[in-house]
This record gives structure tokens, C-alpha cells and sequence, in this order.
């Protein structure tokens, strides 16, 4: 069976880029763990399940997802999981990844152990978690991401959230943004703003810009994985 992990944000993750692929992949028939840096049930934030923000069906929907999956209240922890027992990893993107996810040196050595893997194994990486790659290396040494194209989180969209001094607003200080460290890396970066959605296919890493492109990006990997939906 193929089989895939979930690195999930215990600072805060966005539910829909979460939620989204993993019903879409576990629909497909793909078996789904979820692992989060500490081994800690994964925190949600809460403006990804505010109805004001995200509508009232979608917050219903990823809320109980939320609430309710098994998979996400028994997490294993990021340092405990091996890349060679999965088909694929999945980093979904908010705020949060920033604080723990893109910073874990486990999850990102599990991301080189997928995207470098011979027989060929997938990873997406989603919205602000695609700020992993401005830190993520080769076993040689050099950037991940280095001449890969790739989408994310956007500066024209967070210079919208946070303040000049770069707070988020709960008072947190964002640490980065995401497209500066990925460029610094030697991405090659388009959010392809003029479009509703941007998911990236390059080779074994696939990368979506946000919540209204984790579907598109969960239906791309389904793709690169020759698997498909079945409910």
C-alpha cells in the first residue's frame, strides 16, 4: 500500500492545507501518520478554523477534522520516523512551520531523505512550510532547493498580515519570510500570482502556494504517486 507522512506544526499549522490533503490522499487509498516535531498533538491556528476567515463550511469541516482524526491526536515524533518506510512526506504550510517545522533538523533531513531517495519518493510542501527549503541541504552540502522551481507563501500576501516590524497579529515576531529564504537558497520562485491556484512539479518535490492550492497540490502528488481518488 503507498503509504505517506504528515510533518505537522505544533505552532500553529493552517487546517485547510492540512485537512484538504490528507482526506484526499487517505480517499486515494494512501495509508496516512502524521508526526509532529515533539511527538505533541499539532495546534491549529485558529484563524484557519474562524468561519469570518475561511467561511462557515470550511471551518466546520477542517474544524472536526481537527477535533476528531485519530491520525492527528496520536502523532509520532518527527525524530522517530523513518523516510524509507513512506512513499511520501507532506509538510502542510501556516504561520506556525516557521517557529518549529522549517527550524527541525529531523524534518528536514527527512525531506533530503525522500527528495534524494533512488526509487523515488514525493514530497509537498505547502504555503509558509515551503520556507523549509531556505534551510533544508543535499547530502552534498549545497541548498535543496538550489535551481529547483518552486511556489509558496508569497511576500505581497504576508506583507498584508504582518506589521512593520514584521509581528504577526498575536504579538509573535515573524522569523523570515518565506520567499526571501528560498530565493536567498537559489530557488527558482514564481507564486504565479495571477492565478487562482499555483502547485510546482519539479522532479520528486512538489510545492503549493496556499490554502486554495493544497487540493490541487494533493491531486498533483495522487498523480506523481500513480494513485488516484477513489472517493
Amino acid at each position: 500500500m503507498t503509504s505517506a507522512l504528515f510533518v505537522v506544526s505544533e505552532e500553529g499549522y493552517w487546517a485547510e492545507e492540512c485537512v484538504d490533503p490528507l482526506e484526499a490522499l487517505s480517499d486515494a487509498g494512501v495509508d496516512v501518520d502524521v508526526a509532529t516535531p515533539s511527538g505533541d498533538v499539532p495546534v491549529v491556528d485558529e484563524r484557519s478554523i474562524d468561519p469570518e476567515n475561511v467561511g462557515e463550511e470550511t471551518a466546520e469541516r477542517v474544524r472536526k477534522a481537527h477535533e476528531n482524526d485519530e491520525r492527528l491526536q496520536n502523532p509520532m515524533a518527527v525524530a522517530d520516523a523513518d523516510a524509507d518506510a513512506y512513499d511520501a512526506l507532506v509538510i502542510p504550510g501556516g504561520h506556525g512551520t516557521a517557529w518549529d517545522v522549517n527550524q527541525d533538523k529531523h524534518a528536514r533531513a527527512l525531506l533530503r531523505e525522500v527528495v534524494e531517495r533512488e526509487d523515488g519518493g514525493k514530497a509537498l510542501v505547502v504555503c509558509h512550510a515551503v520556507g523549509i527549503l531556505g534551510f533544508a541541504r543535499r547530502s552534498d552540502g549545497g541548498f535543496l532547493v538550489e535551481d529547483r522551481e518552486v511556489t509558496g507563501f508569497p511576500n505581497e500576501w504576508e506583507q498584508d498580515i504582518v506589521d512593520e516590524k514584521d509581528r504577526m497579529p498575536d504579538g509573535r515576531k515573524l522569523p523570515y519570510w518565506t520567499e526571501d529564504e528560498v530565493i536567498a537558497a537559489g530557488g527558482d520562485w514564481d507564486a504565479e500570482l495571477d492565478s487562482d491556484t499555483s502547485v510546482t512539479v519539479d522532479g520528486d518535490l512538489l510545492t503549493a502556494r496556499g490554502p486554495e492550492s493544497s487540493h490541487a497540490g494533493a491531486d498533483a502528488l495522487l498523480e506523481a504517486l500513480g494513485a488516484t481518488q477513489t472517493a
